[in-house]
C-alpha cells in the first residue's frame, strides 16, 4: 500500500499544479486579479490536502479515531450492513461517526491494528453526510479489519453532499498499524467504524476527534 512521504495526500497535487499554473498564466498576462484568485485557490487546496504526522498513542487494545471531526453518531447493540459472512447476522456491534467538514484534515487511518480481509465499494446518494441515513443510503467504501485476536472491525467511508470522491488504498491483505493512513474523502463527509461487543466505546457525541491520535475506545478488561 502506498505510504505518504509529504504533509501533502497525493491526491491534491494535480488541483495544486493546475492552480499554480493558471495562477501563473494569469499573472504573466498582466491580469491581477484571476491571477490572484488561483493563487488563493493553490493555498486553500494545500491546506484542504494537509496531511500532518499525528503521535499515535501507544495504548495496546485502543481505538483510535480513523478521522479527524466531529462524533455525531454513538449507537450500540447494531448489525453492520458489511461483510455478513464474517459479522454474523446474530452479533451486535457499536458504531462511532464522525463527520468532516471541509476545514478538517481528510486523511483516514486505520483505527486497529490488524489484517485487511475485505474492501466493498457500494454505489448509493450524496445527502449530507451528518444525516444518519448517510451511513447506509449514500456511497461508501467499507473495509473489514482483523485484529490481533481475530475480531472483526469495520471501517466505512461515506461520501456526503459536496464529497463525490472516496478514495481507499488498502487491499486485502495488506496489514495496518493503528493509525497508519489508508485514505481520504475529498472535500466533506462522514467516516462509521463499527466495534464488537469486546470493544468499549469512550467518546460522546457531540466530541472532537483528530484521526490517528485520539482514543475512542478500548478493549474491555
Amino acid at each position: 500500500m502506498y505510504k505518504e512521504n509529504i504533509p501533502v495526500a497525493r491526491e491534491g497535487v494535480p488541483f495544486i499544479g493546475i492552480a499554480a499554473l493558471a495562477s501563473l498564466v494569469f499573472a504573466l498576462l498582466g491580469l491581477v486579479a484571476p491571477a490572484l484568485f488561483f493563487l488563493l485557490a493553490v493555498f486553500f487546496i494545500l491546506y484542504f490536502f494537509r496531511d500532518p504526522e499525528r503521535i499515535v498513542p501507544a495504548c495496546d487494545g485502543c481505538v483510535i479515531a480513523p478521522a479527524d471531526g466531529v462524533v455525531v453518531e454513538v449507537s450500540h447493540d447494531v448489525q453492520v450492513p458489511f461483510f455478513e459472512d464474517c459479522h454474523g447476522a446474530a452479533r451486535r456491534f457499536s458504531k462511532v461517526g464522525i463527520f468532516m467538514n471541509v476545514f478538517d484534515v481528510h486523511v483516514n487511518r486505520a483505527p486497529v491494528r490488524g489484517t485487511v480481509l475485505d474492501v466493498q465499494w457500494m454505489p448509493g446518494r450524496f445527502m449530507s453526510a451528518d444525516r444518519l441515513a448517510a451511513s447506509i443510503e449514500n456511497e461508501r467504501c467499507a473495509m473489514l479489519l482483523e485484529d490481533d485476536c481475530g475480531r472483526p472491525v469495520t471501517v466505512v467511508q461515506v461520501a456526503g453532499l459536496v464529497a463525490r470522491r472516496i478514495v481507499c488504498r488498502a487491499e486485502r491483505g495488506d496489514n495496518l498499524e493503528a493509525g497508519a493512513r489508508y485514505g481520504l474523502i475529498r472535500f466533506g463527509s462522514r467516516v462509521d467504524i463499527y466495534l464488537p461487543d469486546r470493544y468499549a466505546v469512550h467518546v460522546r457525541e457531540g466530541e472532537r476527534v483528530m484521526a490517528g491520535q485520539s482514543i475512542i475506545g478500548a478493549v474491555r478488561r
